[in-house]
Formats: C-alpha cells, sequence, structure tokens
C-alpha cells in the first residue's frame, strides 16, 4: 500500500524536523565537536571539580550536549613544565576543536604546542607581559581568555588581613616563581599607610612551603598572603595546616583555602570564570576566531571567613567585615 502526504503535512513535517534541538540533530548524524581541558587541579580535588561543572553546565545551557554534539576531554593534574608539555601533547592528540587551558604552565606549553587551534586561557600572569597576546583588547593570535589577578588585589589583599589581624606588621608573599607576573604586591603606598613590611616568599614543592612557614612561625606578629598559582592551590592544604600550628593569620586569594579551614579569602569567583570560558568555547564553536575575543578581566570578587579559624587564632572578627563578606563558615 503507497501512503502520500499532501503538501501542508509535508511543510508541517520539515517544520518539526528543523525544530529540533541541536543535540537531536547531532545525533542523527552530525560529527560531535571536540573540548580539550587542561585542567590544573588533581581529579579528586573538590574545587576542580566545581569548576568542571560550571564549564559543562554553561555549555549544555547554550545547547551542548555531552556525548551527542559535543566530547570534552580532560587532563588533571599537577606537574612540572616537563609533565605538563607531555600531558598537552596527549591532549593535542585528541584534535579537539578548542582548548581551555587552566593555569599559566597550561597556557604556555599549549601556545608552545600550537599556534592554530583556538584556546582559551584561565590565567594569573599579565597575558600581554607574558607573549599570551598583543593585546587585551585584541589578542591577534590563537589565544584569548581571562585573568584570575588584577592590580588592585594585592592591597587589597594586604588591607583586609590588617583588618582581621591588626597586629600583624610583617607580611610574607607565598607565590610561585615560576610565574613572576604572579607578584602584585608591589604597592608601596599601601603598605607605609598600613605600617606593615612585605616580603615575596616564593615557593614550589611542599618543602618549600614547610621551610617557609617555619621561618615565618619564628616572626613576631607576621602574617601570610598567599597568592592565587596551581602551586600553591595544590598545597593549600599544607599551608593551612601550616599557618595553624604557627598561629598565623593568613589570607588566601581563593575561596577553596577558606573551605579547607583558611582564616579568609578574597578573590575572582573562579566557578564564575568557567562558564565566562564556557561562553567563549560556545562562540568559537559557531565560528568567531578567538583573535577577536578580547581577553576579560575579573570583575566579580567573593570575601569568604572561617570565623571558626578566627576563633582558634584569638581573633575578634570586626562586625563590619562579616557584614560585607559573601560567605562566612562557621
Amino acid at each position: 500500500m503507497r501512503v502520500t502526504i499532501g503538501r501542508r503535512e509535508l511543510i508541517a513535517a520539515l517544520g518539526t524536523v528543523a525544530a529540533w534541538p541541536l543535540a537531536v540533530r547531532a545525533q542523527q548524524g552530525e560529527q560531535a565537536r571536540r573540548v580539550g581541558v587542561f585542567m590544573s587541579y588533581r581529579e579528586s580535588d573538590p574545587a576542580g571539580q566545581l569548576r568542571a561543572t560550571a564549564f559543562r553546565q554553561e555549555l549544555e545551557k547554550r545547547g551542548w550536549m555531552i556525548g551527542r554534539n559535543l566530547r570534552i576531554d580532560y587532563q588533571w593534574g599537577i606537574g612540572d613544565a616537563d609533565w605538563i608539555r607531555s600531558e598537552v601533547e596527549q591532549l593535542l592528540r585528541s584534535t579537539p576543536d578548542v582548548i581551555l587551558a587552566n593555569g599559566d604552565p597550561a597556557a604556555r606549553e599549549t601556545q608552545l604546542a600550537t599556534r592554530t587551534i583556538p584556546v582559551i586561557f584561565i590565567a594569573g600572569s599579565d597575558p600581554v607581559a607574558s607573549g599570551y597576546v598583543q593585546s587585551l583588547a585584541r589578542p591577534g593570535g590563537n589565544l584569548t581568555g581571562f585573568t584570575v589577578l588584577e592590580p588592585t588585589l594585592g592591597p587589597k589583599l594586604l588591607e583586609l588581613l590588617k583588618e582581621i589581624a591588626p597586629r600583624v606588621r610583617w607580611v610574607a608573599v607565598m607565590f610561585n616563581p615560576d610565574n613572576p607576573g604572579n607578584w602584585q604586591l608591589s604597592d608601596a603606598a599601601a603598605t607605609a599607610k598600613l605600617g606593615v613590611e612585605v616580603v615575596a616568599t616564593s615557593v614550589r614543592e611542599p618543602a618549600d612551603i614547610d621551610a617557609a612557614m617555619t621561618k615565618l612561625g619564628r616572626e613576631l606578629n607576621a602574617g601570610l598572603i598567599v597568592l592565587p598559582d596551581p602551586a600553591t592551590n595544590s598545597h593549600r592544604k599544607l599551608i593551612v595546616e601550616l599557618a595553624a600550628r604557627y598561629q598565623l593569620p593568613a589570607i588566601h586569594a581563593l575561596r577553596a583555602a577558606t573551605v579547607d579551614g583558611a582564616l579568609m579569602s578574597y578573590g575572582v569567583d573562579l566557578p564564575d570564570l568557567f562558564r565566562q570560558a564556557a561562553g567563549y568555547v560556545d562562540r568559537i564553536l559557531r565560528g568567531e576566531k578567538p583573535a577577536d575575543l578580547p581577553v576579560q578581566q575579573p570583575t566579580k570578587f567573593e570575601l569568604v571567613i572561617n570565623l571558626k579559624t578566627a576563633k582558634a587564632l584569638g581573633l575578634t572578627v570586626p562586625l563590619a567585615l562579616l557584614a560585607r563578606a559573601d560567605e562566612v563558615i562557621e
């Protein structure tokens, strides 16, 4: 028996197919696009999983469905330059359409490895000074992305540390020497106004952190500022434990440290940056060029205070500071 269909029914049927979601049409034969993600976190780190979830959820909001029209290949972990280079090479073997590089070392090695695949970075250094882009407004190459630091962050961290621990007179700023652009606390006016002496403390490995914290623990009225970097972030629990042992008030630039027991944190909302990065991935997959997407500087910051740690350090948190906090951990 032959079935015929009228012109009106045919138009209606074609309209239904055209209205199918992008993910469903992809399932019918469209090749899935591939995104490579270098995560400067161990896969077991809840902070890294939180960022990966924010990234995936934002892509799904924009019509990309994992296993249908999109595949995400993750490389997780922390290591030296040689390790990162080998992991980046492995990521490139998956022939991604676009790469998300979390952290300066990953951004640097990815840039050296490819000049054609679009790369979106989330990095802590100055992207122009580091050579990732020609300018913030017009990146010019195959890299663009988001910065974690901005010029006022260093003085703000120092100001907050003094507000919660007014007796502090000597402050060590912990940073990774492999990421010199991370050292952003050279505001002499701010340090003079607050009556503190600031010294740079470079660390890479747990042994460096142990030695630095032991030395700092011998100082009278000492405090600590921990700048954002994969090296300091991956060892944040050790830093938190040593700060508690030596009764050192410390402020971190990443919220995850305060969740793990640090006194306080103030810095960019990193899950939000990963959501924004997903927006750039979406735009590139739909045809835009990284050279035309400006590098975004942070605009959303969060202040988190751990009252339990403050009590253990014998500190009374000013009510005005508590009122400004985005989150208070008790």
